[in-house]
């Protein structure tokens, strides 16, 4: 039998996108292998364990803390677009990670590049 929690796990770590997970007090639970890169010149994988809300300014930190209350206040509400990084030409979301029962476990926030993919279509060389 397949054991989920290692599909799960494994889906995130070969993602090519930074995710970072954070717990309801907004301490860094997990960091896929793209968010330690992304983040190494801040301290990489030593931000885990450390609080979120050191990593952001003031407007962003009040940002965090109320949508975690929004996603407190009801089952239904899951995913928040929070920004647009023109930069990298990405759209950034906060998403809501729920149990079985719906409620709320944790939070991460979700980067969807809109550059188009450069990797050749099967290259298996």
């Amino acid at each position: 039998m397949i054991d989920l929690n290692e599909v799960y796990k494994s889906v995130l770590e070969v993602d090519k996108a930074a995710v970072v997970i954070c717990d309801l007090n907004h301490v860094i639970i997990y960091m896929n292998p793209a968010a330690i890169s992304r983040y190494e010149k801040w301290g990489g994988e030593n931000l885990m364990g450390q609080s979120l809300l050191n990593c952001h300014n003031d407007k962003s930190r009040e940002m965090i803390i109320k949508v975690l209350e929004w996603f407190k206040a009801s089952k239904d509400n899951n995913i928040i677009y929070t920004s647009y990084n023109e930069k990298e030409n990405k759209d950034v979301y906060m998403v809501a990670l729920r149990n079985k029962s719906g409620e709320l476990i944790a939070y991460y926030e979700k980067h969807e590049y809109r550059n188009r993919e450069t990797m050749k279509m099967y290259n298996m060389d």
